[in-house]
């Protein structure tokens, strides 16, 4: 743990910060606390060494001892914060270090240190809305089929080796083609406020931003009251390369065996052991419930 204090400082600012998803971006990381620092906050950086540590360091957080905590990682770090805040008295910061940064597109957060500092230290809090899927919370989206088969089967280790090389996102670019080769593409059933509808790939979006810049949903908002379910009516290799397609290319809304329905709770079932991912990492396995946590998290937004 290291702890710098400041005269005058305003916020208490505890830094969870993810070492591994900021090997590239450690200049930037050493210039948002310079930027901190500067402007008066007391921090505290805690390091992780493993997965898990980022929640149990959110959990063991004194609403009486920071005002702030800011993650200093990628969505997976911040997924881990989220689960560990006990009941979102603090506020969460984002200082984006990870290979997709997807909740800092969300919010229109810019990478530049001076940018991340001056939301850490003096942006009024959003309340925003924040998932709950099989108990487990999740920021911008939960997805089934071909996407958590694809999460599910990056190599961790590939991942990391790749991200040192600022190639983290090819990791899922090799892991998609795996998955076209050898996925069984199975459907699913699902219910949507009540309503039965069969996919075969569904992603609950909580934000409109999926994998960095890209969008299946875009009305989504994580300030709003409902989630908007992207709904990929087909399976198969050629489809799931078409979808990846309109992803990329912004033509998504356009596919017509492609809907987004808005739903408040979200069931899915399907073949025993079938992944779901959220905010990019395994969940879990179906079944599959969604609902909106009651309690929203304040969050530090530009």
């Amino acid at each position: 743990m290291i702890t710098f204090n400041a005269e005058n400082s305003s916020r208490r600012v505890l830094i969870i910060h993810n070492p591994l998803a900021g090997q590239r971006h450690g200049e930037r990381f050493r210039r948002v606390l310079a930027e901190l620092f500067a402007l008066g906050c007391t921090l505290t950086v805690r390091r992780t060494r493993r997965r898990g540590d980022a929640e149990a360091l959110a959990r063991a957080a004194s609403f009486e001892a920071f005002d702030v905590v800011a993650v200093a990682g990628g969505d997976g770090t911040i997924n881990e914060v989220i689960n560990g805040l006990a009941d979102f008295r603090l506020s969460l910061a984002i200082i984006p270090l990870g290979t997709a940064n997807v909740l800092a597109h969300e919010i229109g957060l810019s990478g530049r240190p001076e940018a991340v500092a001056r939301t850490i230290a003096g942006a009024e809090a959003v309340p925003v809305k924040i998932g709950l899927a099989n108990g487990r919370r999740f920021a911008q989206m939960a997805g089934v089929g071909f996407d958590a088969r694809v999460v599910a089967g990056v190599d961790p280790g590939i991942k990391r080796l790749l991200g040192r090389l600022a190639l983290g996102k090819l990791a899922y670019v090799i892991e998609t083609l795996v998955q076209l080769v050898k996925s069984p593409f199975p459907r699913y059933r699902l219910l949507l406020d009540g309503r039965a509808v069969e996919a075969a790939s569904a992603v609950v979006a909580n934000g409109r931003y999926y994998g960095g810049r890209f969008s299946c949903a875009p009305e989504a908002r994580i300030d709003g009251d409902v989630f908007q379910v992207c709904l990929f009516s087909r399976g198969g290799r050629w489809d799931a390369l078409r979808y990846a397609w309109g992803l990329l290319s912004g033509r998504l809304r356009h596919f017509r065996d492609v809907a987004v329905v808005a739903a408040r709770e979200i069931t899915v079932e399907g073949p025993v052991g079938e992944p779901v991912q959220a905010d990019g990492d395994v969940l879990g396995a179906l079944p599959l419930s969604v609902t909106a946590l009651p309690v929203r998290l304040r969050l530090l937004v530009p």
